[in-house]
């Protein structure tokens, strides 16, 4: 299982829940729905979706995740559940997730957990990485651990296309109202090696503690020519973002 950091990830991530701020807004909350927000992380756009007046419920598949949601936003509902073994069953208005799916290999039972918690004429807003996400990055990565002759270890991302999800929410019963795949270069305050310790757990996993300060600065080398621009380093992410209704 992958751990979280979540004092790294909101001192230097904080553009992961920021960028999700515009996600709310297609989500429209309204007072009095009951929202269930998954991946909801330390819980800063659950309580963006609780301040419209609605009741949200957050989970989070990480226990240092929920544990700091709930210190955070004591008054607001937390559990920690995974999110691809969900057993609400027609219990929400609305679905709401912001880079989180993207974390969750078995994402057709996702999808299906998702649309058996909405009631029906519920709606979904999510957004996740889509098809090429940190392709460059990735690639840099790959070519380090090339390097230090370690074998690339299984990717724990699904960073699906338009059709190939659209059509795996289709298949559950949920009407696709839109949906875009869109470039979002996106500055590193931590640079590349912050990053990789926040997503890239099981690669520093392989890497090893006492070549880890070296394995960072061959990836920062290869990575270089593509993704340092005016001073500072950009994440090559792409995202997919959906909207749907229940039937």
């Amino acid at each position: 299982m992958d751990t979280w950091d979540p004092a790294l990830y909101q001192e230097k991530h904080a553009f992961v829940w920021k960028y999700g701020q515009e996600l709310v807004g297609l989500l429209e909350p309204r007072p009095g729905e009951r929202i269930l927000d998954v991946g909801c992380g330390p819980g800063q756009l659950t309580a963006q979706i609780a301040a419209a007046g609605a009741e949200v419920t957050g989970i989070d598949n990480s226990a240092a995740m929920v544990a700091e949601a709930r210190k955070n936003y004591p008054a607001l509902h937390f559990e920690e559940v995974d999110a691809s073994r969900m057993k609400y069953d027609r219990e929400f208005h609305a679905v709401f997730s912001n880079a989180a799916l993207h974390w969750i290999r078995d994402a057709g039972a996702a999808a299906s957990g998702m649309a058996r918690a909405l009631l029906p004429g519920g709606r979904l807003a999510v957004e996740l990485g889509g098809k090429g996400n940190v392709e460059q990055l990735q690639d840099a990565i790959a070519r380090a651990l090339a390097g230090f002759r370690i074998k690339t270890p299984e990717s724990p991302w699904f960073y699906p296309g338009i059709g190939e999800y659209a059509s795996m929410l289709e298949r559950h019963g949920l009407e696709v109202n839109s949906a875009a795949l869109f470039d979002r270069p996106t500055p590193l305050p931590g640079g590349l090696g912050d990053w990789i310790a926040m997503f890239g757990g099981r690669i520093l996993a392989v890497v090893g503690a006492e070549r880890r300060e070296a394995f960072i600065r061959q990836v920062e080398e290869n990575a270089k020519p593509a993704l340092w621009r005016d001073g500072e380093w950009l994440a090559d992410y792409r995202r997919l973002r959906i909207t749907a209704k229940k039937g």
